[in-house]
């Protein structure tokens, strides 16, 4: 099993779709095919590239799927073990959206956000958060500051405030949404201790 390549990057190709990359290993090439983030993340061809890499065997086919990080793979194997979606599918998700969001989407069961994502309508959105549920820790809804829709980072600090409301009794539903209300009160001061004092202030 092909757990990742390291050479040099021959070739990158958006079409036809899906988009690939030829990776020269010690004079042998190998196409995997990418989601559009790493293709972004790519350097310029003939320059030194490493791909992590899942290693799909069936017995009509021998294909790679490339990924610049492990975040990227890990929810490439998530999304596929829901009924429905094969690796194309899933390849074509993670081209609409960075993994964050989707797994804070899967998270908080917004499957109108999902249904947005190539390839996934809202059938396959809902199955995503009814089979993924138990899969996901809940606290990750609170990673995207605002919605999964946000493209800001994730900010450590949030989960850490969502985990003390949860010790200290609500439910992770509640102090998920006190989180998100708190951070939009806080501005540009969104440390720990300060988001639980606005989170139960409010309250």
């Amino acid at each position: 099993m092909i757990v990742f390549l390291n050479g040099t990057l021959v070739e990158k190709r958006l079409t036809p779709a899906p988009a690939s990359a030829v990776i020269d290993v010690g004079g042998v090439g190998y196409e995997a095919f990418i989601p559009l983030s790493t293709y972004d993340a790519l350097p310029r061809e003939d320059s030194p590239c490493k791909l992590l890499i899942h290693d799909y065997v069936r017995e009509d086919a021998h294909v790679l799927f490339g990924f610049s990080s492990a975040a990227e793979r890990d929810l490439f194997m998530l999304l596929q073990g829901v009924s429905g979606i094969g690796p194309k599918t899933a390849l074509s998700a993670l081209s609409g959206a960075q993994p964050r969001q989707i797994r804070a989407a899967i998270a908080s069961s917004d499957a109108k956000f999902l249904a947005r994502l190539p390839g996934i309508g809202k059938r396959t959105a809902e199955r995503l958060c009814v089979e993924l549920k138990g899969k996901l820790d809940p606290l990750e809804a609170a990673a995207a500051d605002g919605g999964p829709g946000d493209r800001a980072q994730a900010d450590p600090a949030l989960r850490d405030a969502v985990l003390a409301l949860v010790q200290l009794g609500q439910s992770e539903e509640t102090a998920v949404e006190r989180v998100r209300a708190a951070a939009a009160r806080a501005g540009a001061v969104k440390d720990t201790a300060t988001l639980v004092r606005l989170a139960l202030s409010a309250h």
